[in-house]
């Protein structure tokens, strides 16, 4: 069934069920409904839910969803019903500023103080999900970005993971010599990958202030960023940004040597049984700006949230709880091949490992996401415009025009 026709029902499904009056009565429950929008990942959800009946006797059945509109349209709609998720997955940001201000989403300051305590969350992850001084929802996943890359196209050409900005742009003129397409880009979601990395990489500064309405996005240093931007397109360095191969496949054809995503991308290769250090392999991506004191990282965690008015609240409560436990976050971050928000989880991946343990110990400066640091209408109005900029580069001032115009509109009221 088409995924659209799979919502549309979902949708219908909680208001009917609402209008069954049924009340919201607390129920006692022994299986977890987790709504999600990492479709993919049924098989690891299922595999954690089969887990957690065991040790706690609370099983979690995932309904997973791969298109992130349609999952947020649901979600937002189960909020005006009696039948809710039991858990769901989120953003933080905007996003989880938003759903907390409604007054939807379960209060969890209480677990962050005991995780914290016990060491099973760092204290450095809980601005992250703090909003008007309490926490909500806990870490479903963390992850640093950098570069994944295929080993075989490096090693064919004798080329090593660059140290500096000017070395990864040699990489990429040596494969444009040889017919090879240097990075994969997109049209559509992550479309805000390489704006996102430039400007980190060149200005983390003017980042967070863009990111807070105190710069704007017609300011000579966005500029600058996004005329170097076109400049690697008009290069050749990309991939034809509106191809709708999946970026795992890109990077195992070799469609194009090199690929930009967090580390929970691990997953989809050891998926397509691609072997770490092997088949590929995985660097951070050096600063343009090699005057900068430390190397920015781009960082983001995804969060798993119980609804303010679960069916069993206390059942909810006790699976976030378990799910921040080393317990839970090994079975987690091994199954997938990806890192965790437990200090106490050791990686198994050497790349990953190192990463994990550098970004733990301040060796780089970690930058919010672009997709959560960004309120939710600026965010909107930029994905369309960078999807329009990597198909019209020529395109790009009034591009950045059009966020800015957004971004005006909504800092007007929310400074």
């Amino acid at each position: 069934m088409h995924r659209s026709r799979v919502a549309t029902l979902g949708v219908a499904a909680l208001v009917l069920a609402a209008c069954g009056g049924n009340g919201t009565a607390t129920q006692k429950k022994t299986e977890l409904t987790l709504y999600n929008d990492k479709g993919a990942w049924t098989k690891f959800f299922d595999e954690m839910g089969a887990l957690s009946k065991q040790r706690i006797g609370l099983g979690m059945k995932p309904t997973g969803y791969t298109d992130s509109a349609q999952y947020q349209a649901f979600i937002k709609a189960s909020f005006r019903t009696n039948v809710k998720p039991d858990l769901f997955t989120w953003q933080t940001g905007g996003m989880l500023a938003e759903i907390v201000q409604q007054k939807q989403v379960a209060d969890t300051t209480a677990l962050w103080q005991e995780a914290i305590k016990a060491g099973d969350l760092s204290p450095d992850l809980a601005p992250y999900y703090t909003v008007g001084g309490k926490q909500y929802c806990v870490p479903m996943n963390v992850a640093y970005w950098g570069m994944f890359y295929n080993k075989k196209l490096f090693d064919q050409h004798h080329l090593t993971p660059p140290r500096t900005w000017d070395e990864l742009v040699g990489i990429a003129d040596t494969l444009k010599r040889s017919g090879v397409k240097a990075f994969y880009h997109t049209s559509v979601l992550f479309s805000f990958v390489w704006f996102e990395q430039l400007m980190a990489g060149t200005d983390p500064d003017l980042y967070d202030r863009l990111a807070t309405g105190k710069a704007k996005y017609t300011d000579p240093g966005v500029v600058q960023v996004m005329e170097r931007w076109k400049s690697m397109i008009d290069a050749g360095y990309f991939v034809n940004p509106g191809d709708k191969t999946d970026p795992a496949d890109v990077l195992k054809n070799g469609k194009a040597a090199m690929v930009s995503f967090g580390t929970w991308f691990n997953t989809s290769m050891t998926q397509r049984s691609m072997k770490a250090g092997t088949d590929y392999g995985f660097f951070v991506i050096p600063n343009v700006n090699a005057a900068l004191p430390k190397t920015s990282m781009i960082f983001e965690s995804g969060p798993l949230c119980a609804p303010a008015r679960a069916a069993d609240p206390e059942a909810s409560t006790k699976y976030l709880k378990w799910w921040t436990t080393a317990e839970a976050q090994e079975k987690w971050a091994t199954s997938r091949g990806d890192v965790s928000a437990n200090p106490k989880v050791a990686i198994q991946d050497e790349a990953l490992g190192a990463v994990t343990k550098d970004a733990g110990s301040g060796a780089y400066r970690l930058v919010n996401r672009y997709f959560e640091a960004t309120p939710p209408p600026v965010l909107t109005a930029a994905l369309d415009g960078f999807g329009r900029f990597v198909t019209e580069p020529g395109s790009y001032k009034e591009v950045l025009a059009t966020i800015q115009k957004e971004a005006d509109k909504y800092w007007s009221t929310h400074q």
